[in-house]
C-alpha cells in the first residue's frame, strides 16, 4: 500500500498512479439497489461482449465521474459494429492483395495522402497513449475510420479495386495502402479492443504463435509525410463537400437513385481551389459519371453552396449508357463490339482478366 511503502522504503510503490472519477448511472444518478439503476460487468459482457465494456471504459473521461447505461453501452455498440465493419471491408478487400507494392513516388496522390494521414496519426496515438489519454486514442482512430477511410478513401477507390484491370498501378497502389493502413490500425486498437482485433489479426495473417498483442507500433517510413500534398488535399476534399452535398439532395429528393447517375458541374473562382483540384478526375473522387468545372461568377441562383467554401454546385444528370460492370453512365459504353455494355476501362479489364484466366 501507499502509507506502507512509504514507512518502509520512504517512496510510494509505483512511479505513476491513475485515479478516476465515481461511476454512476446513465441519468447522472448514484447507483443503487432501491432505485434499480445498477449495471454489472458481467451482464455487459454477457449481452455485447468483454470488447464493448472495454470500448465504454475507453471512451470516458476518467477524470470525471463516468456514467454507464443501456442508452450509452448501445451507442458503444453501434460504434463497435460501424468500426468491426471497416476491418473487415479491409480484410475481404486484401483477400486480392498479392504483396506486390509500387514505389511511393509512383503511387497516385490520393494514396501518398492517405499514408501522410497515417503517418499524422501515428504522431497522435503514440502521444496519446504515453498520456493515457485512451479516450483521445479512441476518438481518433473512429473518426478516421469513419470519416477519412469508409466516407472517403473507402468510398472513392472501391471502383478502382473492383473494375480497374488487374496491373492497374492505382489499384496495386490502392492494396498496399490498405494493406498498411491495415496493420497500422490495427495494432493501434488492439490495447482497446483486444479479441476483435486479434481475430481480425489472425484472419489476415494465420499461423500458431502469431498474435497482434506480440505486435509492437509500426515505425512508419518519414517519407510518407507530405505537407504539400496534404494541404493540396484538405482543399480537394472540401470542395467534394460541396459537391457531396448537393448530390445528397438529388437523392433525397429522388431526383437520382445513386451518384454515379449524376455529371454535377461545379463553379469555382477561387485560385487555391482551382489550383489544387488541377489535373484530379474530380468525377472519380466525387464517385459521379461525369464532372464538369465553370467559374463561380456563372453560377444559377438556386445552386447548392456550402457557407465555408466559395464554391456552388448545380447537378445534373450524366449522359449516356449504364456500364454494365462498374454502372457509371458513360457516352462510350457500347463502343466496344466484344463488350457493347461495358466502358472501355471495363472492356480492357475484362480481356486482361480473361487473359491470366481468371472470372470477370
Amino acid at each position: 500500500s501507499l502509507l506502507e511503502s512509504c514507512g518502509t522504503r520512504g517512496r510510494a510503490p509505483y512511479d505513476e498512479v491513475i485515479t478516476h472519477g465515481f461511476t454512476m448511472a446513465e441519468d447522472g444518478r448514484k447507483m443503487s439497489k432501491s432505485l434499480n439503476n445498477q449495471v454489472f460487468p458481467q451482464k455487459v459482457i454477457e449481452q455485447y461482449g468483454a470488447d464493448i465494456l472495454r470500448l465504454w471504459v475507453a471512451s470516458c473521461d476518467y477524470a470525471d465521474d463516468q456514467r454507464i447505461g443501456p442508452e450509452i453501452l448501445k451507442s458503444n455498440a453501434e460504434a463497435y459494429r460501424k468500426l468491426r465493419n471497416t476491418v473487415r471491408w479491409m480484410l475481404g478487400t486484401l483477400a486480392h492483395y498479392d504483396g506486390e507494392d509500387v514505389p511511393l513516388a509512383e503511387m497516385p496522390e490520393l494514396e501518398r495522402y492517405m499514408l501522410d494521414r497515417l503517418s499524422r496519426l501515428s504522431v497522435s496515438v503514440r502521444a496519446a497513449y504515453d498520456d493515457y489519454e485512451f479516450k483521445k486514442v479512441w476518438q481518433v482512430l473512429f473518426n478516421f475510420a469513419t470519416v477519412d477511410l469508409s466516407a472517403f478513401y473507402f468510398d472513392i477507390r472501391k471502383d478502382a479495386l473492383y473494375c480497374d484491370p488487374i496491373s492497374s498501378v492505382r489499384r496495386k497502389a490502392a492494396l498496399q495502402v490498405i494493406d498498411r493502413i491495415f496493420r497500422a490500425f490495427v495494432t493501434w486498437l488492439a490495447p482497446l479492443l483486444p479479441f476483435t482485433m486479434e481475430e481480425a489479426w489472425l484472419d489476415r495473417f494465420p499461423g500458431e504463435g502469431n498474435s497482434v498483442h506480440l505486435e509492437l507500433f509500426p515505425d512508419l517510413p518519414a517519407e510518407w509525410r507530405d505537407d504539400a500534398v496534404a494541404a493540396r488535399w484538405e482543399k480537394v476534399r472540401r470542395v467534394r463537400r460541396v459537391v457531396t452535398g448537393a448530390l445528397e439532395i438529388e437523392r433525397r429528393d429522388k431526383r437520382i437513385g445513386s451518384s454515379l447517375e449524376a455529371a454535377p458541374v461545379l463553379y469555382l473562382s477561387d485560385e487555391a481551389l482551382l489550383s489544387a483540384i488541377e489535373g484530379l478526375d474530380m468525377a472519380d473522387i466525387s464517385i459521379t459519371s461525369g464532372f464538369d468545372v465553370k467559374p463561380l461568377a456563372e453560377a444559377p441562383t438556386d445552386a447548392f453552396r456550402l457557407p465555408d467554401v466559395v464554391a456552388a454546385v448545380s447537378p445534373a444528370l450524366a449522359e449516356g449508357r449504364k456500364c454494365a460492370r462498374s454502372w457509371k453512365i458513360l457516352p462510350e459504353v457500347g463502343s466496344d463490339p466484344e463488350y457493347p455494355d461495358i466502358s472501355l476501362r471495363d472492356a480492357a479489364a475484362m480481356r486482361e482478366r480473361a487473359a491470366a484466366g481468371l472470372d470477370g
